[in-house]
């Protein structure tokens, strides 16, 4: 395994929607791999295709490790099917915009689907912050970062530390 570089905003590659899995292979498992030891030594809770660099819809995340017990998941293609209609607020981390948190409202638990590394369709009722870091990762698949979600306020006060990182003002 090794531990592959984080693509930074306000780099291109974190707005590109991502394609399709169309083969789980062993190069495929070995990226996976590659991307929770990077996850893991960044030190974050989750990490997708294209903060690796890779356009490919595939998310990795394990909520509880910092806490305990280490709960992997590998998540290929994924897709919400239900949403909560009621939002929980949370201020959201990111690997590719390090030290500038973001505060967004997102539904308080989803009905993810997704396939797993033995190409077994999985579907999950995902709560709390597992529901949260789900949204958050499969978000970067469609191009859409936290910051994208924060409020006028939070944006103009996260400005200048965007404007740092060379984001158009």
């Amino acid at each position: 395994m090794s531990i592959l570089p984080i693509v930074l905003f306000p780099d291109p590659m974190l707005r590109r929607p991502c394609t399709p899995v169309t083969a789980i292979d062993a190069t495929l498992r070995q990226l996976a791999a590659d991307m929770l030891e990077t996850m893991y030594a960044a030190p974050g809770r989750g990490l997708a295709g294209p903060q690796v660099a890779v356009p490919l819809r595939l998310f990795v995340m394990d909520v509880t490790w910092k806490e305990g017990e280490p709960s992997p998941r590998v998540c290929i293609n994924p897709v919400i099917l239900e949403a909560s209609e009621t939002l929980a607020e949370n201020t959201e981390g990111c690997l590719s915009i390090p030290g500038i948190p973001a505060l967004v409202s997102r539904p308080d638990w989803i009905v993810l689907r997704y396939s797993d590394l033995d190409g077994q369709e999985r579907t999950e009722r995902l709560t709390g912050f597992e529901a949260v870091a789900a949204q958050h990762e499969l978000d970067h698949l469609n191009g859409r970062l936290c910051i994208d979600l924060m409020d006028e306020e939070s944006r103009t006060q996260a400005s200048p530390a965007l404007a740092a990182m060379g984001a158009p003002a």
